[in-house]
């Protein structure tokens, strides 16, 4: 499984929902465990799935993150439902674009909700680092990578 670049199509656009159906019956564990690895092996701290070609509405964060904020480290069909006015600029890279390093201004805080990789509901607060991320892959699954944020769209 390879990471999609741009600029390939599937990362420009809305990835598809996933039913909860589909997710309780365990048709996607095995493409969140090759997600989990892909994003490891390129030491990624998230990966979405239109980032290894596939229309789903998903994403991997890093293990550790996810136990040092005792969140879960798989998100499907996720939504930011509140963003603090509160922001802040860090630089950001993404795998899906090589070598291309550029600051970002994200909230700090956000309030999210999605479902595990079990079908179950949940939904949290997440600020800093944790917050960041949770930003940057939800713009991957609206179909949106940190050029267009560096350039404002």
């Amino acid at each position: 499984m390879e990471v999609t670049k741009i600029p390939d199509k599937i990362l420009t656009k809305k990835m598809e929902k996933v039913g909860i159906d589909d997710i309780k019956k365990g048709l996607y564990k095995d493409l969140v465990s090759d997600m989990r690895k892909v994003m490891v092996e390129n030491n990624g701290v998230g990966l979405a799935a239109n980032q290894v070609g596939k229309d789903l509405s998903i994403f991997v964060i890093d293990q550790k993150l996810a136990e040092e904020n005792n969140v879960p480290n798989v998100f499907i069909n996720p939504e930011i439902t509140e963003y603090s006015k509160e922001a802040d600029e860090t630089e950001e890279g993404c795998l899906s674009i090589p070598d291309y390093w550029v600051p970002i201004k994200r909230s700090k805080k956000i309030k999210i909700k999605a479902v595990d990789e079990n079908g179950n509901k949940i939904k949290f607060k997440a600020r800093g680092f944790l917050a960041r991320v949770l930003q940057h892959e939800t713009d991957h699954l609206n179909g949106k990578t940190i050029k267009d944020r560096a350039n404002g769209k």
